[in-house]
């Protein structure tokens, strides 16, 4: 299990959760390893143990023996890190802790839950993380500094996929490469009229003192992530926000008031300030979205109609359309063609594809032009109408080198950077001071050098 993995992802148990007291059955805790100057507790092993069988991680072996190990590899890391000057920001960190301290209170509902579960303030929860999230961090930045200088030539890439045996080439799923063209159906000027006065209505309930903010966010907010939490999105910086929003939650100073209404491409929201941290603020807001009347709906529907049949009869190209027509602002710049967010190419195994998508492409051929359907805008949350043409589709296969080079290439590369840093890891261990505790000596290590 990979160390950075272990204090960077399974917050849970570093948010200073500790097992020892009913892990060791109250014996007394003692040094296993020293690596350097730097001590390996049993403690520190016990609780890594616990974590991993937390999260259902199960060891290819002694894990007394394993964590030792990898605890010891992550020393010899940041010793390498503060000899080469290899530092993380303390916003770097404070950006860490808080996004997962988020992601866990959006996992238990509340910020109360949380404090309840550690039975610790957020202010000791936050403490707890710090300095496993940098160090963490530090360790993967050191691994990217030694490796940055592997490159490799088309030659080299050719030659590894040459060498590689027969059950290790791995099978590449269907990609298919899409364009669409959105429309999105018109909203009425009523409608927008009607959830703002909805918005106005909660703000006064609340200025009155009538009702919390939290609750109308709860009852009645609609975005469901922060809804559940009262409508609080947790601490973020500028540019994690959308910069309507932004504008006007930093501008917040007093956590009685309720900002004025605010329209971003998500909807219509009211803010209220809870909490600013420096360059970072946490608030709740309500979003209301204007709903779509089927009437509008079967007008862009219509539209979307129109366009396909032109494009069909060879009145304008699929791609100007796109460029001209579409109302996607993610797409229509680049003449339609959807861009995959994993990877950041535009080829998409199905299952990557938005569903709504993946359902009508996967029933169409090459070339082809679909009819207008309706599927939710996953980076908005809304519903549009849409017509996709299918530009390619390369059915699963083994991987070749003609078609496949870039996925080889990764391969080859994460290759080459792992036997770097294993090779790292035994030159340094020749020059590291490292002592065993004898009871902790008899295991078959990866890396046989600690005992000399």
């Amino acid at each position: 299990m990979d160390k950075s993995r272990l204090l960077v992802c399974a917050i849970l148990f570093v948010a200073g959760v500790s097992f020892n007291a009913y892990a060791q059955d109250n014996v007394i805790d003692e040094v296993v390893w020293v690596v350097g100057d730097e001590a390996i507790l049993k403690s520190d092993v016990e609780e890594e143990r616990l974590r991993a069988q937390y999260e259902g991680y199960k060891f290819d072996g002694d894990p007394y023996c394993i964590i030792p190990e990898q605890l010891a590899i992550q020393k010899l890391f940041l010793h390498q890190a503060a000899i080469d000057s290899i530092e993380v920001t303390d916003s770097e960190v404070i950006q860490q802790v808080e996004s997962t301290i988020n992601s866990y209170i959006r996992s238990v509902g509340t910020r109360e839950k949380l404090e309840e579960y550690f039975n610790k303030s957020m202010t000791q929860i936050r403490e707890a993380m710090r300095e496993n999230v940098r160090e963490g961090l530090t360790v993967q930045r050191m691994k990217e500094e030694l490796t940055s200088n592997i490159k490799t030539t088309p030659a080299e890439v050719r030659y590894y996929f040459s060498q590689l045996p027969e059950d290790s080439i791995p099978f590449i799923p269907t990609q298919v490469e899409v364009q669409i063209i959105v429309q999105e159906p018109k909203i009425p000027i009523e409608e927008i009229e009607r959830v703002k006065a909805q918005l106005r209505e909660y703000t006064d309930r609340i200025n009155s003192g009538d009702t919390q903010f939290s609750t109308l966010a709860l009852l009645y907010s609609e975005d469901p992530g922060s809804a559940r939490r009262g409508g609080e999105l947790g601490f973020m910086g500028k540019g994690q926000l959308l910069p309507e929003f932004a504008n006007v939650a930093f501008n917040l100073t007093d956590p009685k008031k309720v900002s004025k209404i605010v329209e971003t491409e998500y909807g219509f929201h009211i803010i209220q300030l809870i909490e600013k941290r420096g360059d970072r603020v946490n608030c709740r807001h309500i979003l209301l979205k204007p709903k779509v009347s089927e009437k509008e709906q079967e007008a862009a529907i219509a539209r979307l109609d129109s366009i396909a049949d032109d494009i069909r009869n060879n009145k304008f190209t699929f791609e100007s359309a796109a460029t001209y027509l579409s109302q996607d602002k993610d797409t229509k710049n680049n003449h339609g063609l959807m861009q995959n967010p994993y990877d950041g190419t535009s080829k998409f195994e199905m299952q990557q594809l938005p569903q709504d998508v993946a359902k009508v492409v996967d029933k169409m051929n090459v070339g082809e032009i679909s009819e207008p359907f309706i599927y939710t805008n996953e980076s908005n949350g809304k519903e549009v109408c849409a017509i996709v043409k299918l530009k390619s589709k390369v059915e699963g296969h083994k991987a070749n080198i003609r078609d496949d080079y870039q996925r080889l290439r990764e391969m080859m590369v994460a290759k080459l950077k792992e036997e770097k840093l294993e090779q790292w890891i035994v030159e340094k261990q020749k020059t590291t001071y490292v002592r065993i505790n004898d009871n902790w000596k008899n295991c078959d290590f990866k890396y046989p050098g600690w005992v000399k």
